[in-house]
């Protein structure tokens, strides 16, 4: 009787990993470091929209008919009218790859969630899939 009892208490405390289960485990490393990635592509966005805004005010606030516009590694004087338009257009894109960034990351954020709840319901405090 004694040895059934330790047996009882041994089994309950290992748990079986799946096939399955390791694949829910690999895919959550994966959209979680997606996450990542993605949060840091979101700020450079972010930055790069920012750095768009100022530039735009900065233009409305000259005099100048012709301005200093950089293109790749060199600046080149093209009319202001012009450069209105360019900026306008490279914000429009900026904010559509924000908003597409943004939507991957509630995505992910949601799979993960459904994820944990898988992985925490089987495995309880046998595993940590908290950031730290």
């Amino acid at each position: 009787m004694q040895q059934q009892q330790q047996q009882g208490q041994s089994g309950g405390s290992e748990m079986e990993v799946t096939w399955e289960d390791q694949q829910n485990i690999n895919k959550f490393g994966r959209l979680n470091n997606r996450l990542h990635e993605l949060e840091d592509e979101i700020k450079i966005a972010k930055e790069s929209n920012d750095n768009l805004e100022d530039a735009g005010n900065e233009l409305i606030l000259t005099d100048e008919d012709v301005v200093r516009f950089q293109i790749g590694e060199v600046f080149a004087h093209v009319p202001k009218d012009e450069v209105e338009t360019r900026i306008e257009q490279m914000k429009e894109a900026t904010s559509q790859n924000l908003e597409k960034l943004e939507e991957e990351k509630e995505s992910i954020i949601a799979q993960m969630a459904e994820l944990k709840k898988i992985l925490y319901g089987k495995f309880k405090d046998s595993i940590n899939l908290e950031e730290e």
